[in-house]
């Protein structure tokens, strides 16, 4: 499995109200070279997220950038998606990694703790993310983490470390020095007036560093 590095996008429903404005929004950001991109909709709308996560497979392909479904195993499994990112009360990594496959990509958030990351590791997740290390519009009332948790994952955990929390242009520079292999981006990416340049804008943070 390719071990992914860059800019790690994630939809919004309010950002993207159709079907047409969620592909228009993640081509753009495809286009300006994003790493991974995260199908995120909380609604209880089955056949709207199946649909919508199906179309959103078929553009990803094209782009060679793997997709992995938010929170739903079962929606990763019935679209086929490359996997799914599960938070903490979503089920165990080891049951997702058991329904979905070896060769399901499979991602954890661990807030701010390196215990719950380890234990992500030994269940089979390929990636772990950390946050929100700055003031969040997603997730206003996340806890915080500080940027020596990058550090200290960087030099124990054998996986990506995933960045996610109010990271911008301007501050993602911070967490990829501070060992981010990837920034977890919602609002500072599909809110951007021109995405797909907001896109080659962080993918540059990585370039410096």
């Amino acid at each position: 499995m390719t071990q992914l590095h860059g800019l790690y996008g994630l939809t919004d429903a309010t950002l993207m109200p159709t079907d047409n404005i969620l592909l228009e929004h993640v081509e753009a950001a495809l286009k300006g070279g994003l790493s991974l991109l995260q199908y995120r909709d909380k609604s209880t709308d089955h056949s709207k997220r199946l649909r919508q996560a199906r179309m959103l497979l078929e553009l990803c392909r094209q782009y060679d950038c793997p997709l992995l479904i938010n929170d739903d195993v079962e929606l990763a499994h019935a679209s086929q998606a490359d996997g799914v990112h599960l938070g903490q009360q979503d089920g165990s990594v080891a049951a997702a990694r058991a329904y979905l496959g070896a060769h399901a990509r499979i991602g954890q958030t661990c807030h701010a703790s390196l215990e719950l990351a380890h234990k992500a590791v030994r269940e089979g997740a390929d990636h772990v993310a950390f946050g929100a290390f700055f003031p969040s519009h997603t997730k206003p009332d996340a806890c915080r983490a500080h940027l020596s948790l990058l550090q200290a994952a960087k030099t124990r955990l054998s996986v990506p470390v995933v960045a996610i929390g109010g990271i911008s242009v301007d501050n993602a520079s911070q967490v990829i020095e501070a060992g981010a292999d990837l920034v977890a981006v919602v609002h500072a990416l599909f809110a951007a007036p021109d995405i797909q340049q907001q896109t080659a804008r962080f993918v540059q943070q990585f370039n410096l560093s």
